[in-house]
């Protein structure tokens, strides 16, 4: 694999020609060229400008599900978890200088459903311990309900793991910027579903009157019917 940067207005074929040329000279055996590709500014910019998009859609429809399914507390909380994870992702590869490309923006989608996946499982522990327990502070009913699903969370996220390892371990260099935003993405959504997401429904005062059905009187019902 050889990595070049661009040489003004040079044309690509000339460039990989000469790249060519240069490793031909240089080595006995006939050499083969599988491929060629050039990613200019354009083509960042767009990928950048999509992957955005793409990123931003994804949590907007996370939200309008999890405010129908669980409560509006319950969705600003799963989705500044999911911002949190998408950002430590992004920020590992920017600190470590990898490559982010279409593989990469996939498994970050991925991440994104896969966090979402662990925080629902939370969430609906808290709404079933909500209103199952009358006693109990709001953070003691959180407190159980994420110590219930500790276990389930971790025995999912090491089985995880142990094929994604495989896959940076043992795979091509195709997907292994798939396979590290992955790792990096399970190993930070695992603890955002746990201390993040649930602390800050805490925070937004969660109680167990936000999770029952309010009880129409019959007398109101029959007022309010035309």
């Amino acid at each position: 694999l050889v990595r070049l940067a661009t040489e003004g207005d040079r044309a690509d074929a000339d460039v990989s020609a000469s790249v060519r040329e240069a490793l031909q000279t240089a080595s006995e055996s006939p050499l083969e060229m599988r491929r060629v590709e050039f990613v200019g500014p354009q083509v960042g910019a767009e990928l950048r400008d999509q992957g955005g998009l793409a990123v931003i859609y994804a949590l907007f429809g996370i939200v309008v599900y999890i405010w129908f399914r669980f409560e509006k507390k319950f969705a600003v909380g799963s989705v500044a978890a999911l911002t949190h994870d998408v950002i430590l992702t992004l920020g590992v590869f920017s600190l470590l200088g990898l490559d982010f490309d279409l593989s990469v923006l996939a498994a970050i989608l991925a991440v994104i459903g896969y966090s979402l996946n662990d925080t629902i499982v939370v969430f609906d522990r808290i709404r079933e311990t909500f209103l199952r327990y009358r006693d109990g502070t709001a953070s003691q009913i959180v407190n159980l309900a994420v110590n219930q699903t500790l276990s389930r969370t971790v025995v999912t996220s090491m089985t995880t793991l142990l094929v994604l390892l495989a896959l940076y371990f043992l795979g091509t260099e195709v997907i292994l910027g798939f396979a590290t935003a992955l790792i990096i993405g399970v190993i930070v959504g695992t603890y955002s579903s746990i201390y993040i997401a649930s602390t800050i429904t805490l925070m937004l005062g969660i109680s167990r009157s936000d999770l029952i059905v309010p009880v129409v009187d019959e007398n109101e019902a029959e007022q309010l019917d035309p």
